[in-house]
């Protein structure tokens, strides 16, 4: 069973890590593109709103889809 706390923790650690933590390793690996990026282009102003909405959608997938 997927447990969407700590889905939701993995990806507000690193965004992506949540995902992949659900088997989505596409979708991770986008996140961490995109929070890097955000991270850099915005000298790390907007890096923690990509840190936030990874977790939330980590935490809402493990909810919604619990098994593997």
């Amino acid at each position: 069973m997927r447990n969407p706390g700590t889905a939701a923790i993995l990806s507000f650690l690193l965004p992506g890590l949540g995902q992949m933590y659900n088997g989505r390793f596409l979708r991770g690996l986008l996140w961490m593109i995109v929070g890097g990026f955000t991270w850099i282009g915005s000298a790390g102003t907007l890096g923690w709103i990509i840190h936030i909405v990874s977790a939330i959608c980590a935490y809402n997938y493990a909810k919604s889809h619990p098994y593997r």
